[in-house]
């Protein structure tokens, strides 16, 4: 299972299949593991269900291109797969197949992919199962466990190929490496999703709140440096300083950089965003009252009806 690949195929993959494999995992997890108060209602599971249920295994397909001897996995779909009895539906993959087809013409079932920490020998049922649509595929195993003294991906492909063990030819997985490939559209969603949550597990207004104090401290430190290049002029203007013309010539270049504040154009485009960013608070401000608003008119009209009920009269709003 250690052993390493003599293909020299070489291997691209896009972080959308790492994305997709995490999400079907993260949703079949969800699934299996109901929240407390749901699993409180049920009866209860011996040990070895349990552990399946949190530590689920998912399958799918894996699809792309080969050029040559370069194979780019680009995207990746699911599979229905038992396996209890190892069988795989047949017509489900054909189906999604061909729906892939229409859209993406050029892409091939490349393989397949499961989540695990490593390659089991059941897994060769499920790879012996996908031979007929390619007579070579890639096993692209994704480990869900964490570790954060892990620093690379837990991701890792395997190739088959046929050794000869005890006299007797068998299909063996081995390792093989690969190099992650982006495109600019790739590198946007992906950094959308990291930014979705904070880290650390704070909320969304934790978050804002500390990109708006870094801003607050870098114009800041920016001020204090303009003051200190303001001060030293001054200084050698009133001669309590030697005029030194490399250092005049730096300060200079330094004060080219910095924007022009003080152009009509700036301060009408200013103002403008200004103006803009007041009215979108204020609005906010508005909505924030007007819920406010309707939640207590709601909860006095319930209070109001119980009081009111036996004498007939009607809500007060």
């Amino acid at each position: 299972m250690a052993r390493s690949s003599t293909s020299g195929l070489t291997f691209k993959l896009h972080p959308l299949v790492i994305v997709n494999v995490s999400d079907h995992y993260t949703r079949v997890k969800t699934q299996l593991n109901p929240p407390a108060s749901v699993c409180a209602s049920g009866h209860g599971s011996n040990n070895g269900e349990a552990l399946i249920q949190q530590n689920p295994r998912v399958y799918g397909c894996v699809i792309g291109v080969q050029r040559g001897r370069t194979v780019e996995i680009f995207n990746s779909f699911e599979l229905l797969y038992d396996p209890s009895t190892q069988t795989l539906d047949r017509s489900f993959l054909e189906k999604k197949q061909e729906l892939y087809k229409k859209v993406f013409p050029d892409f091939y079932i490349l393989g397949w992919y499961s989540t695990g920490s490593d390659a089991d020998e059941s897994d060769m049922h499920i790879h012996k199962a996908l031979m007929d649509i390619n007579e070579s595929p890639v096993y692209v195993l994704l480990n869900p466990a964490i570790n954060h003294a892990q620093k690379d991906l837990p991701v890792t492909i395997y190739e088959s190929e046929l050794h000869v063990i005890d006299g007797i030819p068998q299909l063996i997985f081995v390792h093989t490496s690969y190099t992650i490939e982006t495109v600019e559209a790739e590198r946007i969603s992906v950094d959308h999703v990291a930014h979705l949550k904070p880290s650390d597990g704070g909320s969304a207004a934790t978050q804002l709140a500390a990109h708006l104090t870094g801003i607050h401290s870098a114009i800041k430190m920016l001020n204090s440096r303009i003051r200190v290049l303001y001060q030293f002029l001054a200084a050698m203007q009133k001669s309590d300083i030697p005029c030194d013309n490399s250092l005049l010539r730096q300060v200079s270049s330094l004060l080219r950089r910095l924007p022009a504040m003080e152009s009509e154009r700036f301060q009408d485009n200013f103002l403008m965003e200004y103006n803009d960013k007041l009215l979108i608070t204020y609005l906010a401000m508005i909505t924030n009252c007007c819920s406010t608003m309707n939640e207590m008119v709601d909860k006095f009209n319930t209070a109001y009806d119980r009081n009111t009920r036996r004498g007939g009269r009607t809500a007060f709003m």
